[in-house]
């Protein structure tokens, strides 16, 4: 089974915010998930992201691959930045 990082979208029509999930790469974008990372809500000024980075850096560890927004929101929480000890 292949993981990836990625978002998932809830929230009601035109107030959406997204959850950073752990899916396997073949379920659709809001079906089923391994485990929850973090949130985003981009409707906030500024938006916010809140992640869990041991969880994260965790799943990267075992080979879950994130999707290009979710790799540039990992960065900006200041994930990537960051060398495990």
């Amino acid at each position: 089974m292949a993981t990836r990082i990625r978002l998932r979208r809830v929230g009601r029509k035109g107030q959406g915010y997204f959850r950073i999930v752990v899916a396997d790469q073949e379920s659709p974008r809001d079906g089923r998930f391994v485990a929850t990372l973090g949130h985003y809500d981009p409707r906030a000024n500024p938006a916010v992201i809140k992640v869990n980075t041991e969880q994260v850096q965790a799943w990267l560890a075992k080979g879950a691959l994130p999707t290009d927004t979710v790799r540039s929101l990992l960065k900006k929480a200041g994930v990537f930045g960051k060398r495990p000890a």
